[in-house]
C-alpha cells in the first residue's frame, strides 16, 4: 500500500518522464508524431502482402486468406512488447545513474516508467492491428477480452525479469550483453514465425519449459482462432511472473545502496 501511495505522490514525475521520452523520439522530424502510425502500419502491410498474398502461407486447420499474417502479427507484436520491457528494464539503472545519485524519489518509478513507455508504443501498434482485424472481417469477437489477463501476465513476467537483470547488470555489465544474444535465440525457440504443430514430437514437450510459448500461443488462439485461451496452460507463466517480480524487488531492496555506489 505504501508503494502505491508513493507512486501516486510522484505521478507527475512518471507522466513527465513518459511524455519527455515520447516527444524526444520525434523531435526535429518533419512528419513528427505521424511516424507513430506509419512505422507499424508499414509492418502490418508488409506482413499481410508478403505472407497472405505472395507466399500464400497457410496454417494447419485454418483456411482464411489472412490467417498466417494474423498469426505472425499476434506473435511478433506481443514479443516486441516483451523485448522492449526487458531490454529497457535491464538498463534502466545504468541509464538513470545521474538521476539516482542526485534526486531522491521512489525507485519504483523507474520500472513503472519503463512499462508505461512500452505500453504506450504497444497500444498504438496493436490498435492499428485491431483496426486491420475489424476491416478485414477477422475480429475474434468476445474472446478479444481475454487479451487483457494474458497481457497482464506477460507484462509482470517481463518487468520481473527486467528488474532482476537490471540489478545484476549494474554489477556485472556482461549480463546485458549476454541477454541481448539470448533474446535472439529465445525468439526463434518460441512458436512465432512457425506453428508449434510442425515441431517433431520429441521436441513439443520442451515447449512447456518456455513461458513465452504458452503466452504467445494464447494470443494466437484468441486472434487467429477466435477462441478463449487454455487458462490452465498459463498458470506456470503466471506463477513464474510473480516469482520474478518478488525476486526483482528483493534484489533491488538488498542492493539499492551498493548500486548507487557502483553507478
Amino acid at each position: 500500500m505504501e508503494m502505491v501511495k508513493a507512486l501516486w505522490a510522484y505521478r507527475g514525475f512518471i507522466i513527465g518522464s513518459v511524455k519527455r521520452e515520447f516527444q524526444s523520439k520525434y523531435r526535429n522530424s518533419l512528419l513528427g508524431a505521424a511516424w507513430i502510425i506509419l512505422n507499424p502500419l508499414a509492418m502490418i502491410v508488409v506482413y499481410t502482402v508478403i505472407f497472405a498474398q505472395v507466399m500464400r502461407a497457410k496454417l494447419p486447420g485454418v483456411d482464411t486468406t489472412f490467417a498466417y499474417s494474423i498469426y505472425l502479427c499476434a506473435g511478433v507484436l506481443t514479443w516486441g512488447l516483451f523485448a522492449e520491457i526487458t531490454g529497457r528494464a535491464q538498463n534502466m539503472f545504468l541509464d538513470h545513474a545521474n538521476l539516482l545519485k542526485k534526486i531522491s524519489f521512489p525507485r519504483l518509478c523507474l520500472p513503472v516508467t519503463v512499462v508505461a513507455n512500452a505500453g504506450l508504443n504497444f497500444a498504438i501498434v496493436f490498435g492499428l492491428f485491431t483496426a486491420f482485424l475489424v476491416v478485414s472481417g477477422n475480429f475474434p469477437g468476445w474472446s478479444y477480452l481475454a487479451l487483457l489477463p494474458v497481457l497482464a501476465i506477460q507484462v509482470a513476467f517481463a518487468i520481473g525479469l527486467g528488474i532482476s537483470l537490471g540489478v545484476l547488470n549494474v554489477f556485472f555489465r556482461d549480463v546485458g550483453q549476454f541477454f541481448g544474444i539470448f533474446l535472439q535465440f529465445w525468439f526463434w525457440l518460441t512458436p512465432i514465425v512457425y506453428p508449434a504443430s510442425i515441431l517433431p514430437e520429441r521436441i513439443k514437450p520442451l515447449m512447456s519449459l518456455n513461458p513465452m510459448a504458452s503466452l504467445t500461443g494464447a494470443y494466437q488462439t484468441i486472434l487467429v482462432n477466435g477462441r478463449w485461451p487454455d487458462w490452465q496452460a498459463l498458470w506456470p507463466a503466471a506463477l513464474l511472473a510473480l516469482l520474478l517480480c518478488a525476486l526483482g524487488f528483493r534484489l533491488f531492496r538488498m542492493h539499492a545502496g551498493e548500486m548507487v555506489d557502483e553507478l
